[in-house]
């Protein structure tokens, strides 16, 4: 397989970026922070101190190699040691403050490269890349001490490509060398021949890093080139040796769809479809007993998907499967390992619980949400973050008044009223005026009803 070749027959050039773009001074004032940890091989090399030093020469990034002797057996990327690896990289990412961790690991004749960012299963995580997602490349590349370019280029787009980008300029700045590692990629001509064997991880790393750059676009041009990558990853099925793999290309085909329902306004439905079936086949391989991480991140999207297709369409049975993909998400974020995470689907919960219960008229369902809302506070608190609290407080204090107006109950009405002076209390001393006046309001129409 000639790399180049394949390169420009899947890329097109990327066009002019249509969001803001920093200049390049202002580009250089950005740097994230790459640690490139010791390779595990059963051989004497530096290949991890190798690609460290290909790092370094790329723009945007600050990069530390890591060579601390510490047992890496973990890297094995079995599901009884998957845990090891994340809390071992998690440590890492602390003490170095990384941005993103880059791990290498021998198998026989290959190396395979893994990525791992701080906020890789929390809620926050704005990347396309899972830990789980394996870069394999030949070890004979690796011994000859110098890379071709095509290599270096799909290494530093799969690190990019990793970042998590929390502000407006870390976005701008992820776009624009992006944008740079994707023009290089389509022009490159300094490619070796690499194995057949090799397509599957490089059309996966090369999908990612389109999507990575054009997820947000409005026309379907970028979708189809980036579905023709991941889609060319699948034809050669055949040649993945582990199921895992093929799960995150299944996972990454339904990032591309649920994106498109978001950004493209032509044929909704049909991503909707494709997102939800993409995920699905990932979720095939990347179980809840094996991967459960991955797995309830795809349930979490799964639930955002089914919700919104639900606003649209009032579909009821999208609704409930919405709510259902929480419940599988809720068991894998628990309190104790996940706090902010399981808090932001416990609210979720409450809401869509909410909802389920008023156009199903049950009283069980919205007692149940009443509970999901009472926990996302454990976390929540008034203290902490009163503004949050208080949204909380005046949903239960409406489904406490609807459940006391539909069923003539002023225990209900009551309990509503103490929600709704607890979260009038916090807008009063915030000065927000369209709330104190909602809820003012609600107070009123709630009191009426208990003297009626």
């Amino acid at each position: 397989m000639n790399l180049v070749d394949m390169l420009k027959n899947t890329f097109l050039q990327p066009k002019a970026a249509q969001t803001e773009e920093l200049s390049p001074e202002a580009a250089l004032q950005i740097n994230f922070k790459v640690a490139v940890i010791e390779f595990a091989e059963n051989v004497e090399s530096n290949n991890g101190e190798l690609v460290a030093r290909l790092l370094k020469n790329q723009e945007g990034l600050s990069v530390h190699y890591f060579d601390e002797p510490f047992n890496k057996s973990f890297l094995n990327l079995e599901s009884r040691s998957f845990f090891d690896l994340i809390d071992k990289g998690q440590a890492i990412l602390d003490r170095t403050g990384a941005d993103v961790l880059v791990w290498g690991y021998r198998e026989a004749d290959r190396i395979r490269l893994n990525f791992q960012t701080g906020l890789q299963y929390e809620k926050e995580d704005s990347a396309f890349v899972s830990l789980l997602d394996s870069l394999f490349l030949p070890a004979a590349v690796f011994e000859q001490g110098t890379f071709p370019l095509s290599i270096v280029n799909l290494i530093y787009g799969a690190v990019v490509s990793s970042l998590n980008t929390p502000t407006k300029q870390l976005k701008i700045q992820k776009r624009y060398l992006l944008k740079k590692i994707i023009a290089r990629l389509s022009s490159d001509n300094s490619a070796k021949n690499l194995s057949i064997d090799y397509i599957p991880y490089i059309m996966n790393f090369l999908g990612i890093i389109y999507l990575s750059y054009c997820y947000q676009n409005e026309t379907d041009k970028d979708f189809k080139i980036v579905q023709n990558l991941f889609q060319t990853a699948i034809k050669h099925q055949d040649l993945i040796k582990s199921p895992i793999h093929l799960g995150c290309i299944y996972f990454h085909l339904g990032q591309l769809y649920d994106s498109a329902t978001r950004y493209i306004q032509k044929h909704p439905q049909a991503y909707y479809k494709g997102a939800i079936n993409y995920y699905r086949y990932a979720q095939k391989y990347l179980s809840k007993y094996n991967y459960p991480y991955d797995y309830g991140c795809i349930s979490y999207k799964l639930a955002h998907l089914f919700y919104n297709y639900w606003r649209q369409k009032e579909d009821l049975q999208a609704l409930r499967d919405a709510v259902f993909n929480l419940r599988e998400a809720e068991k894998i974020f628990t309190h104790a390992l996940f706090p902010e995470f399981w808090a932001a689907i416990q609210n979720e919960l409450g809401h869509m619980l909410s909802l389920l219960g008023s156009l199903t008229n049950s009283s069980e369902i919205s007692e149940v949400a009443v509970n999901s809302f009472k926990n996302c506070q454990k976390v929540v608190t008034e203290r902490r973050e009163p503004l949050e609290w208080a949204k909380i407080q005046e949903e239960i204090g409406e489904i406490y008044y609807r459940l006391g107006r539909n069923n003539e109950d002023n225990d209900n009405l009551e309990e509503a009223l103490e929600y709704f002076h607890d979260a009038l209390y916090i807008y009063e001393n915030m000065e927000m005026e369209d709330a104190v006046k909602r809820l003012t309001s609600s107070i009123s129409k709630t009191s009426r009803l208990i003297n009626n």
